[in-house]
């Protein structure tokens, strides 16, 4: 029984811990589609790319070693956060502003057919671009937190103890700030408001003045930031290659649909639960069904709630 308890809760804080980060990649999906409403498959990639600016940034750039393993490992992983914002405003620029804005708004489904086609072969070239540029063999941020863990316990006047891997327990604080510090922007800045205008009703904000393109730029290059940083903090604990957003961005998909669609609330708690989902199932499943277990819950939920669980059965104008 004691050893139940123990598999139990090791596998509730482990699930905790990857699924804060889940939460912060979804928040970035999240930021996206809530804002310019498109479905973009290349966001697993470019977490990718952001995970490799971390990994540089770390090693050849030095901020590992002017400040520590530890503590550059993390600055490594919020600094490639500005360097994809600024990707992401010229990603938008040069090619998904052709197929957003007001203009595409109103053609429906025609509009989202050419979104598909243009994100999923941006992630096409990400991938194979970064086959090419960073080769095939898995790195990692190695540092000493992600070989070492807190323990907890003994626990319940009995020997049973919990042990928090340290690297998944900063990532953790981090990404809740993180996602924190995003809400507050969203509700509480002025570029948050025009964002949610711009997001609400693309052509009434038009008409107060509110600049749609610029509004949409803005939201792609944050969530853009946003997952990199997810990205950046995986990076230390997690061995990745060039194909590692195809691992990453289904589950963004699902946390999204699962949080509901526009709300970043919602996105944070989809991705949690999908973490806690894909850990507690090891505990009746094996390894290899983690996924299978993740879409069984997906699939409940959205057949007994589809607007997911923070969104809002609404009729659009």
């Amino acid at each position: 029984m004691l050893v139940h308890l123990e598999n139990f809760l090791q596998a509730l804080s482990a699930g905790i811990f990857i699924g804060g980060l889940y939460g912060l990649m979804c928040v970035g999906l999240g930021m996206i589609f809530g804002v310019m409403r498109v479905i973009n498959f290349g966001q697993g990639d470019l977490m990718m790319v952001g995970m490799y600016c971390a990994y540089y940034l770390f090693g050849i750039v030095g901020i590992g070693q002017f400040f520590g393993a530890d503590l550059g490992s993390i600055l490594a992983a919020l600094a490639a956060g500005p360097i994809m914002y600024l990707v992401g405003l010229l990603l938008h620029r040069l090619l998904i502003r052709q197929v957003t804005g007001v203009k595409v708004a109103s053609l429906e489904g025609e509009g989202h057919y050419a979104q598909l086609i243009l994100t999923l072969g941006l992630a096409l070239i990400l991938s194979n671009g970064g086959l090419l540029l960073f080769g095939s063999t898995p790195v990692s941020i190695k540092t000493s937190l992600s070989s070492s863990a807190w323990e907890l316990g003994p626990l319940f006047g009995t020997n049973i103890s919990v042990f928090l891997n340290k690297a998944r327990g900063v990532a953790l604080i981090i990404a809740l700030a993180v996602a924190i510090g995003l809400y507050l922007f969203i509700n509480r800045s002025h570029v948050g408001k025009s964002l949610r205008a711009a997001a609400d009703n693309p052509e009434a904000a038009t008409y107060m003045g509110i600049d749609v393109d610029k509004a949409h730029r803005v939201a792609f290059g944050v969530g853009t930031a946003i997952t990199a940083v997810a990205g950046g903090l995986v990076a230390t604990y997690y061995p990745f290659q060039p194909y590692v957003g195809l691992e990453f961005v289904i589950v963004m998909y699902a946390g999204v649909v699962l949080g509901g669609l526009g709300s970043i609330v919602g996105a944070f708690w989809g991705g949690m639960i999908i973490g806690l989902v894909q850990q507690l199932s090891t505990l009746v499943l094996p390894t290899q069904l983690q996924n299978t277990a993740i879409f069984i819950v997906f699939l409940l939920i959205v057949f007994l709630r589809p607007q997911g669980l923070f969104g809002v059965s609404v009729t659009r104008a």
